[in-house]
């Protein structure tokens, strides 16, 4: 059909002529409601946004010398953000002659990664960078929660009381110590 011809098809239906492709040999056009089509496309690519999921890293600053609460209550942040499907970068900064007890600022990081166990996964191990150490920690598989409407995890079931009891019981002996 000619251009011509197609134009005055659409403005006879009150819609456009949308070229489709324009290298084709004769170029592809088509008859609709362009500004419709707009819209619908917006929204599809706003609900898709919505089933998107965005992770960010998320800081966690220690120092050497942190007391036992301080670090407890960095630790929960860290498991809160775990939680939630974010990284966390666990960084511990040295200060003028704090560089010198590096394996003291390393013990720290280490036992973040011993307290968070399972819960995390290490992404890099603390490596020092100038006069900084971090960590890089994502969420374990294991460790997120299912989205909501999603079903959630349903807890098992404890043994039966009759199979725990069939089980032989050992003979009572002298007590063993541990050397």
């Amino acid at each position: 059909m000619q251009p011509f011809e197609a134009l005055k098809k659409a403005r006879e239906k009150n819609l456009d002529l949308v070229e489709i492709s324009a290298t084709a040999q004769p170029p592809v056009c088509r008859i609709m409601d362009y500004g419709k089509y707009l819209y619908e496309q917006e929204k599809r690519e706003r609900e898709a946004k919505k089933h998107q999921k965005t992770i960010t890293v998320k800081e966690v600053k220690f120092s050497i010398n942190v007391d036992e609460h301080d670090y407890e209550t960095k630790r929960n942040h860290v498991i809160r953000f775990l939680e939630e499907g974010n990284k966390v970068k666990a960084s511990l900064r040295f200060r003028g002659r704090e560089m010198t007890r590096q394996s003291l600022g390393r013990g720290v990081l280490e036992r973040l990664i011993k307290d968070l166990g399972d819960r995390a996964i290490i992404e890099s191990y603390p490596r020092t960078e100038g006069n900084t150490m971090n960590l890089m920690l994502g969420p374990s598989k294991k460790a997120e929660k299912p989205e909501k409407g999603k079903g959630e995890a349903k807890p098992t079931q404890p043994a039966p009381q009759a199979a725990q009891q069939q089980q032989p019981k050992p003979p009572a002996a002298a007590p063993v110590t541990q050397a």
